[in-house]
């Protein structure tokens, strides 16, 4: 029994990670109807920029509080760094796009993304002893131990739950409140649903629509930061490709959970994040990728519009 719960322990703290990441996609979905493939590799640039203000501030040998302050500093720094760039991402590529074929925005996207991922290579060849020099720009990058690895619990209990776990618990849980907060009670969030549900009828209505889209991709970049924070800070590696895998697993997990809801991309991130910490604690990490997708195909044959996600009408 210990080893499943350690499994879930686990499973939970990176389906988390994959959550936040996951409300990124499915709110640009929600609004534009866009597959922002950009949005892995953006979390990517994140971690890379807390990784350069790491080793620029020294902040891998504070401690004690200090520790504590360098991680605040990391957090909101990639925030605030993630959620600009994706604003700009959309003021430059996807708003003149705003009227095309959808087909034409999808590609606009995935072209972002390689370029994303290329900026990430160039900055991992960055001359800092954090970047080993920069002699192997390709290679992955060690992230300072910024939080403590030792166990919580007491012994007795067979089960491990460290200093990182509680930080993705304590970090994750009120981004989510506070979003539900936002999207439900605010101002925004009315503007930000009426948009979803027509975006003509609310500009009609003296909704400033590009606004709304603009805010969107804000606050997805922002919560895209504080995950690749989080994601490094629990993995203790980065790589310039690194946004590929958390974009897949963040990106089946809107889907799973139903593309548009955003409790559906909760659900779906720790449904994968729990499924891949099972498959590769009971079977070999080679077949992890085959369970999850596997499971997806099964809950979409069943459930097309996801977990959670509400089933259209069919227009005639």
């Amino acid at each position: 029994m210990d080893p499943l719960l350690q499994q879930l322990v686990t499973g939970l703290s990176n389906g988390m990670i994959i959550a936040l990441i996951a409300i990124g996609y499915t709110m640009v979905y929600g609004i534009i109807e866009l597959i922002n493939f950009a949005h892995g590799d953006l979390c990517t640039l994140g971690a890379f920029l807390a990784l350069t203000i790491a080793g620029a501030l020294g902040v891998e040998a504070w401690g004690g509080l200090g520790g504590a302050s360098g991680v605040v500093i990391l957090l909101l720094a990639s925030a605030v760094f993630c959620a600009g760039l994706n604003w700009t991402i959309d003021y430059v590529v996807y708003r003149p796009l705003r009227n095309a074929p959808k087909l034409t925005l999808l590609v606009s996207a995935i072209g972002c993304s390689f370029i994303l991922v290329n900026v990430a290579l160039f900055w991992g060849g960055l001359p800092m002893g954090v970047f080993g020099g920069g002699v192997a720009a390709a290679a992955p990058k060690d992230f300072p131990g910024l939080v403590s690895d030792d166990n919580l619990l007491p012994a007795a209990w067979h089960v491990t739950f460290t200093a990182s776990d509680l930080l993705v618990v304590s970090v994750t849980l009120p981004l989510m409140v506070a979003l539900t907060v936002l999207v439900r009670y605010t101002k925004l969030g009315k503007a930000m649903r009426a948009v979803a549900q027509n975006p003509t009828a609310a500009s009609l209505m003296g909704i400033d629509v590009d606004r709304v889209i603009g805010s969107t991709f804000l606050i997805g970049g922002a919560l895209g930061g504080f995950a690749s924070v989080i994601y490094a800070l629990y993995n203790n590696t980065i790589s310039f490709q690194m946004g590929y895998r958390t974009g897949m697993d963040a990106f089946t997990a809107a889907v799973l959970g139903g593309i548009g809801s955003m409790p559906g991309a909760v659900v779906g991130g720790l449904v994968i994040g729990v499924v891949r910490a099972l498959s590769d604690g009971y079977l070999e990490a080679r077949w992890t990728n085959s369970v999850v997708f596997g499971i997806l195909i099964l809950t979409l044959v069943f459930r097309p519009s996801g977990l959670l996600g509400a089933k259209l009408r069919d227009k005639v």
